[in-house]
């Protein structure tokens, strides 16, 4: 039996404003919203996609799971990244690290790498 990953789903005091965050950074669609959920993409039958529910309860610790993005250019994406809302966070990945570590504006981490060519590279 074969299986593929279908969503990663991001719990979220506000999952429009949060979907809307991730569908820029992505360069993304929003594929369907409602008060209960909201899908982006890059496009519908393009899988995994990222679904954002809403909760009450604030983020309190470093999350167990995070996204790292592989962009051309590390650091314009960074800064692109930040103009659209995150911020630099340290979560102790010293001056030597090759990635760049943000928080989304809920807080969320995920990392910024340098170019990378492969899954293994």
């Amino acid at each position: 039996m074969a299986v593929r990953m279908y969503h990663v789903v991001v719990d979220s005091h506000d999952p429009r404003a949060q979907a809307r965050f991730w569908a820029e950074v992505l360069d993304w669609k929003i594929l369907y919203e409602d008060e209960h959920e909201v899908v982006v993409g890059a496009d519908e039958h393009a899988l995994p996609g990222l679904c954002f529910l809403p909760v009450s309860e604030s983020k309190t610790v470093k999350n167990r799971l995070h996204i790292d993005l592989t962009p051309d250019d590390r650091d314009a994406e960074v800064e692109r990244i930040i103009e659209l809302g995150a911020r630099r966070i340290d979560i102790g990945q010293g001056e030597d690290a090759t990635w760049v570590v943000l928080a989304d504006p809920e807080g969320n981490e995920f990392c910024v790498l340098r170019p990378k060519r492969s899954l293994t590279d």
